[in-house]
């Protein structure tokens, strides 16, 4: 494994986040641009610059030269995300006009999957909308609105996908005398132990992540997540609100944290220079209370959420393979990638944050709708 000239971080996620993708040549980065070796600041400082400054990650690169996500896995994936839009456009009564907003959208991929999948009768209702901050990609779907943030009084459906753990947050270690302190960084990577965690961060600490008393310890406050979801889930008017991402609860935090480096498919150190995906596993269930009507969300593995929208890895039958031999091929094809998407060592064990907004839960604890029909694959 390339680790980029030194040690992963202790508890980096060991894979199940990333995996190997087609590889396109990072363009040059100058480390003076992100700090050099010189100037220390807080993880999250430092990796808001890193990712989204001038010249940062997400502004200059293209997320699918790096990774994959399940977007990028199979367009079982897109179509699940369809079928659970025609829960939604049922339960809101199939409006004259039905918002998709995928936030953290890439190059919007998951939106030209979602439009292929979709019958006409619903395409002509859909103002499909992509909330990235990076440029608008050529050769996207005219149909599809670019946007800088979420907009107001969505009636439809918010889609976010592995956007949350690139929030950028600040890490916190508890030093040789058991006081919590913000680590510092460089644009080398060089860490310190800075400032003792200011008090809105430590209540954040003591209600979701209690800090172990061991020296060394690490937390991650994850006020900037909480805050990002509640304004993005506060935008919806009607409809339903959905992140999904790797993420931790309460009970089982990584007690040495979980910031890690992604490049070219490989996992690499975390430097805030530009070079790399920066990421954190994200605390899902306070995102989930911090935004308004959280009390009605529901956190899902993603393996039992794709299950209920119809992706399942099952082998098809042998008879197919002797009647129609390349619908056979096709067909295993198809259960090779749900068994990625559902694998609950992988991409499975993701979790989706479900939010109903003036709606009945389409998804989840109080089960599948009837059939709104729709998607026959």
């Amino acid at each position: 494994m390339d680790v980029g000239g030194g040690a992963l971080p202790r508890g980096a996620p060991t894979g199940h986040r990333r995996t190997v993708s087609p590889v396109n040549p990072v363009d040059p980065v100058h480390p003076e641009d992100f700090g050099g070796g010189t100037a220390a600041t807080t993880w999250r400082a430092a990796a808001e610059r890193a990712l989204y400054g001038p010249g940062g990650f997400f502004v200059r690169e293209s997320p699918a030269a790096h990774f994959r996500t399940a977007v990028h896995v199979s367009p079982l994936f897109a179509e699940a995300v369809a079928r659970l839009l025609l829960r939604v456009d049922a339960a809101l009564g199939r409006p004259a006009e039905l918002a998709l907003i995928d936030v953290g959208a890439g190059r919007g991929e998951l939106l030209h999957g979602v439009l292929d999948a979709l019958p006409p009768g619903v395409t002509a209702r859909l103002r499909p909308c992509a909330v990235e901050r990076a440029g608008r990609p050529g050769g996207l779907d005219p149909r599809i609105v670019w946007r800088d943030r979420v907009p107001d009084g969505v009636v439809g459906l918010l889609f976010a996908n592995e956007w949350l753990d690139n929030v950028p947050v600040d890490v916190v270690e508890r030093d040789a005398a058991g006081v919590p302190r913000y680590v510092t960084v460089d644009g080398s990577g060089r860490e310190s132990l800075g400032a003792p965690v200011g008090r809105e961060d430590a209540e954040w600490l003591r209600r979701w992540w209690p800090l172990s008393p061991e020296p060394g310890s690490r937390a991650e406050p994850g006020r900037p997540r909480d805050a990002a979801w509640a304004r993005a889930a506060g935008r919806v008017a009607r409809g339903l609100a959905v992140a999904v991402d790797y993420a931790h609860r309460r009970g089982n935090r990584p007690p040495w944290g979980s910031l890690a480096g992604y490049r070219e498919g490989r996992a690499v150190r975390p430097v805030p220079d530009g070079s790399c995906d920066l990421t954190w596993h994200v605390a899902l269930d306070a995102c989930a209370a911090a935004a308004p009507g959280g009390e009605r969300a529901v956190l899902l593995p993603q393996r039992e959420a794709l299950r209920e929208l119809g992706v399942r890895g099952g082998r098809p039958p042998l008879t197919l393979a002797s009647s129609d031999p390349a619908a056979y091929v096709r067909a295993l094809g198809r259960a090779g990638e749900a068994a990625e998407l559902t694998d609950p060592a992988g991409l499975g064990g993701f979790t989706w944050l479900v939010q109903p907004v003036g709606v009945p839960l389409p998804l989840g604890a109080e089960g599948p709708p009837p059939a709104v029909g729709g998607i026959d694959k």
